[in-house]
């Protein structure tokens, strides 16, 4: 991967990192259900994102190269690739 993507990323699961902290101290504090739900609903969506941004990045840069051409009219095979990643 890319320096810039990679820190990017780390910077998203670090955030990430300090949310699920944040949240096992609100477990800790004895802190309602829904609340800490919640939040835990975020800390998902935020490390989903991640996945799917660094697969994406994954089929762009080390993928897309590699893929065969296609000839035929229709998405090429890297756009169905990223299509279907976002179902991951």
């Amino acid at each position: 991967m890319s320096h810039a993507f990679d820190t990017a990323l780390l910077a998203r699961l670090r955030r990430a990192e300090g949310h699920l902290r944040a949240i096992v101290a609100m477990v800790q504090e004895g802190r309602d259900c829904v609340s800490i739900a919640q939040q835990l609903q975020a800390v998902e969506a935020a490390v989903v994102a991640a996945k799917r941004e660094m697969i994406q990045h994954h089929i762009d840069h080390r993928l897309e190269d590699r893929l065969p051409e296609q000839h035929a009219e229709g998405p090429s095979l890297a756009a169905e690739l990223k299509t279907l990643a976002r179902y991951l």
